[in-house]
């Protein structure tokens, strides 16, 4: 192969011209064909000044990861985890900020690691951070762009480990383990977690339950609260059936705020995981027992007094494309009905023999990850609305 005037061009034994070279420590190798010396020369010109304006760009222009996340809460402010990301992100950049994208990996995540473990959360907490900036880095890749159309991160995205988990199944409570626990509870707490109990909403759609979405349905006498599908979780409207003792609070809190069912000093709830309801679950030998629990407690009330399963599911909010139309429709009223069995106790017991709420208390008594100081005490009935007057806090 012959060699030609410019250093990186030659000519292979057909007469075709190739550049062969290596600029700034980037290869150049192109097949030219049979082009003269003067266009080959200008081929290779145009390479280097491609190089050279690559090289200055990635030195000038690497995006930092706290540039990263301003943009995606701006982009998904309409999102009902939105404050949950924030949250992450208020957690992360401490650690991994001031860093650019592409030196985001494991090897940089793991003081963050180590010092969040430390100080006793799970590893599925650490893991929703991690999961916080996989989507952030995924956006930077795929579709974060600067005005020249280059990728915030130019560079193959980096595998973040998850930690291993060992989650704990539900654990659905008892009606004189409920008794016990909400009578811990300031009663403006009270409220909020009987009314969970008594719905099988989400803790989320708790705090945030807005009288916008409160339907009249004049048949029944009562209304049904639609939770609109950007604020549920399977991304479709949930209509919300209100018992009787679902009802009387949510008459109990009318007027108290005029977009927040459940408000606390004027402004929206955040949590029901707060520090009233530790101690009081502490006080109580209850201390596994979570928010989810009550859900769960919903639905195992609702099995063991024989309501089906698809009605548990319009109940629950499960995935169920009929049920956007109940609260126009009659069958608002026979789910009320089906809502108000969880109220006999006599027929809900998440203790009865053979049941699925006693096969999973029976998980938590073999692995130790339940609450403790499980009773076998009567269960004796009693009002409980009593927990607290409407003023209380």
């Amino acid at each position: 192969m012959a060699r030609t005037r410019t250093a990186g061009i030659r000519i292979d034994c057909d007469g075709r011209r190739i550049i062969d070279k290596e600029h700034r420590g980037v290869g150049i190798y192109l097949r030219l064909g049979p082009i003269s010396q003067d266009d080959a020369e200008q081929q290779l010109a145009n390479e280097v000044a491609r190089i050279d304006a690559e090289l200055r760009y990635n030195t000038n222009h690497h995006h930092r990861f706290v540039d990263c996340p301003e943009r995606y809460l701006a982009e998904s402010k309409h999102r009902r985890s939105v404050d949950l990301a924030a949250w992450h992100v208020r957690l992360l950049t401490p650690y991994i900020g001031m860093l650019e994208v592409h030196r985001i990996h494991d090897a940089t995540l793991k003081s963050f690691i180590s010092d969040r473990l430390a100080s006793g959360v799970k590893p599925s907490t650490v893991n929703r951070s991690l999961e916080v900036v996989r989507t952030i880095l995924h956006r930077a890749a795929r579709s974060y762009r600067d005005d020249e159309g280059r990728p915030w991160l130019d560079a193959v995205l980096p595998l973040i480990t998850r930690l291993p988990e060992s989650p704990r199944p539900p654990y659905p409570i008892t009606w004189d383990e409920q008794d016990r626990l909400f009578s811990k509870l300031p009663s403006r707490l009270a409220r909020m977690v009987l009314f969970a109990v008594n719905t099988g909403l989400r803790e989320s759609h708790v705090c945030g339950l807005e009288w916008s979405w409160e339907v009249p349905v004049p048949e029944v006498g009562r209304s049904v609260f639609v939770i609109p599908r950007e604020a549920f979780k399977t991304n479709r409207p949930h209509v919300a059936i209100l018992n009787d003792i679902a009802w009387s609070i949510i008459e109990a809190q009318r007027g108290q705020h005029p977009i927040w069912v459940f408000p606390y000093q004027g402004e929206r709830v955040s949590t029901m995981n707060n520090t009233a309801w530790q101690r009081a679950r502490s006080a109580v030998s209850l201390a596994g027992v979570r928010i989810h629990d009550l859900r769960h407690s919903f639905a195992c009330r609702l099995r063991a007094a024989g309501v089906s399963a698809e009605d548990r599911q319009a109940l629950l909010g499960h995935a169920n494309h009929a049920m956007a139309g109940h609260y126009a429709s009659a069958d608002v009223g026979r789910l009320i009905k089906l809502a108000n069995l969880v109220l006999k106790r006599e027929g809900t017991s998440t203790r009865a023999a053979g049941s699925e709420c006693a096969a999973l208390r029976a998980v938590h008594k073999r692995t130790g990850k339940g609450p403790a100081g499980l009773e076998t005490t009567s269960l004796e009935a009693r009002n409980p609305l009593k927990i607290g007057a409407p003023g209380g806090t």
